[in-house]
Parts: C-alpha cells; sequence; structure tokens
C-alpha cells in the first residue's frame, strides 16, 4: 500500500516537473511584437499559458499551451486540438465540432491574409474546448468562445473583401480589354450602401452574442442616419437549392427581430432570401464555406 502511495507521488512529482518546464521556458523567453503567423501563436498561447499557470493553477493546461508555444518557434502547422482529444460534455461537441470545422475551412486563406486572427482562433478554440471539458467556469467559457467568433468574424470579412476585390479587378481588366479606354478600378466603396455583415455557422439561423452585439454597435453608429433597411439572407452551396433559399429566409427574419428588438420599427424593414445564388466567395455546388454564409443589412435610402 505505501509502495502504491509512493509511486502515485512520483508520478505527480515528474508530471509537474514536465509541466513546469516547459511553462519555465516559455516565460523566460523575450518576445518582441508579432510580425508573422508564428510570432502571433507563439504570443497567444503564451497568454494563455500565462492565465493558466498563474490565475487558475491549472498546470495540466498551462503545459498543453505551453508547448505549443515553443512549437510555434519550429513549424507554422499548429492546428487546434481535434474534438477526440477533449472530454466534452455532450450538450456541447456538435457546437464545437462547427467551429472546429469552419476554422480548418478557411484555414488556408487565413494564414495569408489574416494572421493575427488565425492564431486568435486557434487559442481560442482549444480555450473554448479546454474550458467547456472543465464545464463549470461560464465566465472564461464565454470569454473564449467570444474570442474565436470574433476572431472568425474578423478573417470572413477580410476573406470576403479580398474576393471582392478580385472580382472588380478581373472585372475591369475584362472591361479593358473590351474597350482598351482607360477604366477606374472600382474598389470595395461601389457597395457603400452595404453596411454591416452578420455570419453564421453552418445550417444555422441563430444569432451568437458575438453577432446579436456587432448589430447593436451598428445601430449605435448608423441607427441615426437610416430610415428604411434591406436585410438580406444568404447561404453556402452546401445542400439544396430550395433547402437553402429557406436558410437563408431565415437568417434575414432572425436579424429583422433583433432589429426590431433594438427599436427599428418593423415597417422601415424589408427581407429578402437569396439562398445560394449571390456568394461572397466562389465556390463549387456542395461546398462548405463560412464566409458564405451571412446576412446583409443595407441601407436603402
Amino acid at each position: 500500500m505505501k509502495f502504491k502511495y509512493l509511486i502515485s507521488i512520483i508520478s505527480i512529482l515528474i508530471f509537474l516537473t514536465g509541466c513546469s518546464a516547459s511553462y519555465k521556458e516559455l516565460s523566460n523567453m523575450e518576445t518582441n511584437k508579432p510580425r508573422n503567423f508564428q510570432e502571433h501563436l507563439l504570443s497567444e498561447y503564451k497568454k494563455r499559458a500565462t492565465f493558466e499557470a498563474e490565475e487558475m493553477h491549472d498546470w495540466n493546461s498551462a503545459k498543453l499551451y505551453s508547448e505549443k508555444a515553443l512549437k510555434s518557434l519550429e513549424t507554422d502547422e499548429i492546428y487546434p486540438e481535434k474534438i477526440t482529444y477533449w472530454k466534452l460534455p455532450e450538450e456541447n461537441i456538435n457546437e464545437i465540432r462547427i467551429a472546429y470545422d469552419n476554422l480548418m475551412t478557411i484555414y488556408k486563406d487565413a494564414k495569408k491574409i489574416d494572421p493575427f486572427n488565425l492564431a486568435k482562433a486557434i487559442s481560442s478554440l482549444d480555450c473554448w474546448s479546454e474550458q467547456q471539458e472543465e464545464n463549470w467556469q461560464t465566465w472564461d467559457i464565454n470569454s473564449c468562445k467570444n474570442d474565436f467568433l470574433n476572431a472568425m468574424h474578423n478573417i470572413y470579412e477580410k476573406i470576403s473583401t479580398q474576393e471582392n476585390e478580385r472580382k472588380n479587378i478581373n472585372k475591369n481588366n475584362n472591361l479593358e480589354n473590351e474597350t482598351k479606354d482607360e477604366v477606374t478600378i472600382v474598389t470595395k466603396n461601389e457597395n457603400k450602401e452595404l453596411m454591416q455583415i452578420i455570419y453564421f455557422d453552418f445550417d444555422k439561423f441563430n444569432l451568437s452574442e458575438v453577432s446579436k452585439d456587432k448589430i447593436k454597435k451598428f445601430l449605435n453608429n448608423y441607427g441615426s442616419v437610416i430610415n428604411e433597411y434591406l436585410v438580406v439572407g444568404h447561404t453556402d452551396t452546401k445542400g439544396t437549392n430550395k433547402y437553402n433559399l429557406s436558410l437563408s429566409i431565415k437568417r434575414a427574419e432572425v436579424v429583422k427581430e433583433i432589429l426590431i428588438n433594438y427599436g427599428i420599427n418593423q415597417n422601415s424593414i424589408k427581407i429578402l432570401g437569396q439562398g445560394e445564388e449571390s456568394l461572397a466567395v466562389n465556390t463549387p455546388d456542395d461546398t462548405k464555406q463560412p464566409a458564405n454564409r451571412r446576412v446583409e443589412i443595407k441601407k436603402t435610402n
């Protein structure tokens, strides 16, 4: 009995030594202002490791984050932990699986155009999963989840903007080839009536608190100068045209209800569902693309 107890104590000490070793190496490391994806990963995971070690005294989580931070010095192929790594409550698995799939879908594009938010999304998804596994600190669960959603929304916006700019360049190149005249390149300012974009998860039409907050901030900034709103729902190309048209209308209806709840007269709001007919990012049919699952809130006058 004493021997088994001694073995357990030794095992715990070895584990804690391993935890403290990786965290100590990380905490003693001087870091400069991040300039690329790997440095952003190092910075984000270091923040997570420091919080778990110094504030929560959770050495298991501190070890995970420390090791991922140190690994980012060697490679830029850093991903969130797979769903099977965590022991998640059954009622939360699907939500986090969708989040993981969304991130992996945009991973390559985000690494090129928005490495900061990709690093934030990866570390925040690990944090969200870790806190959800523990399942008792609701404020930390929500904080990590909201960090993830904010980062992902920022990535979607950049992907959509880049795609729009590419379309405009191609459009103007085609015009140049046809007319041989000088053509002014159309920028995103051409769509200045587009005021706000809200993103949705796959096959969903409910809004997160992050999305509701974006609508509220949008109204605070522009509500006083808008008399009529056009709310346009969109989907990606996964699923049938008929189903996606219905889903896009439901998304528009949900945003309309939020606008009404925030004090906008329902008679000044029109909704439209476009299904998969007006993609922000061109994809083949039957393709998941988070940046296409959106509602656009437009000023119509």
